[in-house]
């Protein structure tokens, strides 16, 4: 097996294993409450909304990404952040729809802030391959990812963060369960959508307005989705 198929190994088995840890958490640990939608038909077709649009965001927010800044004869790309944006959209629209008020996405934080901390060390593993490495440092965090230079290893910057956001989330849940069902999930799309504009400017990326890449201006728009949300939400308590 040579470098490259071990490097998708690897990729390929934290990817696994973040989504093992993430639905044993969504099964075992931070069980659904259902008072907002508690047709059983109704959620089926939720988290199948929440699936599709998250799958389709996931390949069309990497693709673009990835002719734009990596490979113009490249046929897919993925991101988390196309996912988010894709499962956020896909959910309002169907909430709208249906008529259905308040937070639907809190059960899903603990598992995605996890899965993405445990997802992102296996993008660091992965190494220059992955694309998700940053540009050149002469600081001490720099790391070689393979081809000679030091860069920030910004996979485990957004890993760090999330780990101490899943923490938070264990600490919400546990103690102030009201918190978590309201404000959690927005409080998830402001953080993370936060820290992945900041780590973008350590990324190799081309900018395409205002000094900013792809990934940057989506970034934008979730932080102003989550902080209206937000503060509808925490009026509520």
């Amino acid at each position: 097996m040579g470098m490259d198929e071990k490097e998708m190994v690897i990729h390929l088995l934290f990817d696994l294993l973040a989504y093992a840890v993430g639905t044993f958490l969504a099964l075992k640990v931070f069980k659904p409450n259902y008072q907002i939608i508690s047709s059983e038909n109704l959620r089926y077709i939720y988290y199948t909304v929440v699936i599709v649009g998250a799958f389709f965001g996931a390949f069309l927010v990497g693709t673009i990404n990835t002719y734009i800044s990596l490979d113009k004869g490249a046929i897919l790309g993925k991101s988390i952040l196309g996912a988010i944006i894709g499962g956020v959209i896909a959910v309002e629209i169907f909430k709208k729809v249906m008529k259905i008020e308040g937070s639907t996405g809190a059960y899903f934080v603990p598992s995605l802030a996890i899965g993405i901390a445990i997802g992102r060390v296996g993008c660091y593993l992965t190494g220059i391959d992955d694309y998700t490495y940053g540009i050149e440092t002469s600081s001490i965090f720099g790391v070689d990812f393979g081809d000679g230079i030091l860069r920030h290893p910004v996979q485990l910057y957004e890993s760090m963060v999330m780990l101490l956001f899943f923490g938070y989330t264990v600490y919400i849940y546990f103690n102030h369960r009201a918190k978590f069902e309201t404000v959690i999930f927005y409080q998830f799309i402001l953080l993370y959508s936060t820290q992945r504009f900041i780590w973008e400017f350590l990324k190799p990326y081309e900018t395409i307005f205002l000094g900013l890449n792809i990934f940057q201006l989506f970034c934008l728009g979730l932080i102003l989705y989550a902080t209206i949300y937000l503060r509808r939400a925490y009026a509520t308590l």
